[in-house]
């Protein structure tokens, strides 16, 4: 008999049981220019009560990012389209560079699969004291799908302990969403870096360089979209 198919996330086991979804948290960064009047902006997104981020963008003073999330993919070309099409957004510019979309993933061993598909990624891109984000998308290199688990796991450990580091500290607080299929220049990663300064982002992006993964195996990095939050819905 031929086994069925199983996409959906999975989580560690918790009281006795394996956890698991088959639902998932998807999350888009759009950047717009020509945003002058950002109070106005602000308004339209508190009177729609559209669940998301508002930025600042750094390195264009009449820049903005809006993130946005939800658990159906149908929010995007429905309630947040037809938003959008509004007056307070209808006449900027958009940014297409840094259009990213991506969704919450597990690696099988989440002891709260909830929290951790979920309740973590809009709790960290809506803390009123983390107000500095750094979003870019990433490739790996083909060659690193190909390794086995057992090469995998020690160059993913050697990532990931930098990213615990930061975070225990307080310094940034990552949000990781995949997007195969989802991007259109074939990326396989969205992260976002969040925290009170925009210092230790950047300095958490330097420490990853020095990886074996990032080294060796990140074929794409960017564009890096640098801004801060002037608005943040309430969750």
């Amino acid at each position: 008999m031929e086994e069925k198919l199983d996409i959906r996330e999975k989580g560690g086991v918790r009281n006795g049981a394996p956890q698991v979804s088959d639902r998932r948290l998807f999350m888009q960064l759009l950047a717009f220019g020509d945003a002058e009047d950002t109070p106005s902006l602000v308004k339209a997104l508190e009177a729609a009560r559209v669940p998301g981020v508002l930025y600042a963008e750094v390195n264009d003073p009449r820049g903005i990012g809006l993130l946005t999330w939800s658990c159906d993919a149908n929010f995007f070309t429905s309630t947040l389209r037809e938003f959008l099409h509004r007056p307070a957004f209808a006449a900027l510019t958009p940014k297409l560079e840094y259009s990213m979309l991506g969704r919450t993933y597990a690696l099988g061993h989440e002891p709260d699969l909830e929290e951790w598909l979920f309740e973590k990624p809009r709790r960290t891109a809506a803390n009123r004291e983390w107000l500095w984000a750094v979003w870019y998308p990433l490739r790996r290199r083909g060659e690193f799908s190909a390794l086995p688990p057992e090469e995998q796991t020690p160059i993913l450990r050697e990532h990931g302990k930098i990213g615990h580091a930061f975070g225990e500290a307080g310094y940034a607080h990552d949000i990781r969403l995949a997007c195969f299929g989802l991007d259109k220049n074939d990326n396989d990663f969205v992260i976002g870096l969040i925290g009170a300064e925009l210092y230790p982002l950047s300095a958490c992006v330097q420490a990853m360089r020095k990886t074996k993964q990032t080294s060796l195996y990140i074929e794409q990095m960017g564009p890096f979209f640098i801004g801060k939050a002037i608005w943040q819905s309430q969750l």
